[in-house]
């Protein structure tokens, strides 16, 4: 079940992430995905959150998101992951049986500055680094093919910010290891991911961990 909503999260951009329960393997073939985008896509017509990038693995899924109002969130991430849930135990043959989702979703808010490139180019470079795909626009799951592919299952919003002329070639290339470290122990801690004052204040309003020292995002992407 999705963690109690927190207050005050609207207009904020979140990093949302779950995964299968015991590591269940979600995706198996295309229509998996095609079942996961669908549903989604119909929690996105009754909770009308931004989405700005997602990108779909085996066992688990990432969206990067803002929702306009407190508790869009989690209403969002529980219509999506109750009609995939049914419908994947349907699919199987296997209603009624077992969880399909670990206990929670992990989120985190992020600051719309480069923390917020720096977090979406993590989620669509996640096949590449799982050495998936050979570029990351090839992983058709994920919204960076979509738009590369002006083919969009799972609607996506226009950024808060401009992506730099050369997001793709970005994306493709190695994530230094500090980014990507900061980035899994937000997931990890529910930490709010920007300038220190700013992820001091926003940990404040939500009653979150306070990020002791995210440390500044590597400067290639200026």
């Amino acid at each position: 079940m999705p963690r109690r909503p927190m207050a005050g999260t609207g207009g904020l951009v979140f990093h949302v992430m779950n995964r299968g329960a015991r590591r269940l393997e979600l995706f198996q073939h295309d229509d998996d995905y095609r079942l996961f985008l669908r549903a989604f896509a119909e929690a996105r017509d009754r909770v009308p959150i931004e989405l700005f990038a997602y990108c779909l693995m085996p066992n688990h899924f990432h969206f990067v998101l803002r929702p306009s109002e407190d508790g869009q969130l989690a209403e969002f991430m529980r219509l999506g992951t109750v009609t995939h849930s049914v419908r994947w135990h349907w699919q199987r043959g296997s209603q009624g049986g077992g969880c399909v989702y670990q206990a929670r979703y992990r989120s985190f808010p992020i600051q719309t500055s480069r923390y917020f490139l720096n977090a979406c180019s993590y989620v669509e470079g996640n096949a590449l680094r799982a050495s998936l795909v050979g570029r990351a626009e090839d992983w058709e799951w994920s919204s960076l093919a979509a738009r590369c592919r002006n083919c969009h299952p799972l609607p996506l919003s226009e950024w808060p910010i401009l992506p730099p002329d050369n997001w793709v070639e970005l994306v493709n290339e190695r994530h230094a290891a500090d980014d990507v470290a900061v980035i899994r122990r937000s997931l990890m801690r529910n930490r709010p991911l920007g300038e220190s004052e700013w992820s001091q204040s926003v940990a404040k309003l939500l009653g979150l961990p306070r990020q002791q020292s995210a440390g500044r995002p590597s400067k290639r992407r200026k």
